[in-house]
């Protein structure tokens, strides 16, 4: 199953005409998103079909994350269940990259830290324990180091990334229902 994806080029002339949803967590939308996007995480895509469906019948959907893979898991859930969706080609990444504005509202909570920060500290601190634990310890615990360098690997050959996904599964990541049926009323009425 393809998945459609506009360019930033693209995505800028139409942007006024596209309902945006940005599927990143709460913390990394909050921390900047294309102007007018509804956030409504890859982990709440099927809670939110129902207004998904009613909102492609109005207009033309955009699907974006931070780089393009969560959109594009999020295109084909979209897909499958017979909504359609383009992605941004890059993410937000590429949106920022081309010199496009993000909007960043008022603070209203503490900030959350962005899911490749949140990566980067996880997969840092195992590899040093794992190092640390194989030269104190026993040297077997260095394969703690090498799974987790396997990993990154693997997330980056297939755009994917298991520890963003079991991280957005914690508490800290997981977005409040009033948050999310906020967003969708808001959806419904865009």
């Amino acid at each position: 199953m393809n998945t459609t994806t506009l360019t930033v080029g693209a995505v800028r002339e139409r942007l006024h005409t596209l309902v945006v949803i940005d599927v990143r967590t709460p913390g990394e939308y909050a921390g900047g998103h294309l102007p007018g996007a509804h956030n409504i995480p890859l982990d709440d895509l099927e809670h939110a079909l129902p207004t998904l469906r009613e909102a492609a019948d109005r207009s033309d959907l955009l699907v974006v994350c931070a780089s393009g893979a969560r959109s594009q898991n999020a295109s084909l859930t979209l897909s499958r269940n017979g909504i359609r969706a383009a992605g941004l080609e890059g993410g937000t990444a590429a949106w920022v990259s081309a010199g496009g504005d993000l909007h960043r509202p008022a603070a209203t909570a503490a900030p959350k830290w962005a899911m490749d920060r949140q990566v980067r500290l996880t997969a840092g601190s195992v590899v040093l324990l794992g190092l640390l634990l194989g030269l104190v310890i026993h040297p077997a615990f260095q394969l703690l180091s090498a799974g987790i360098a396997a990993g990154l690997v693997y997330s980056a050959l297939s755009n994917s990334c298991a520890m963003a996904t079991l991280l957005g599964k914690l508490p800290y990541n997981r977005t409040d229902r009033t948050y999310l049926n906020t967003t969708l009323a808001a959806l419904r009425n865009h």
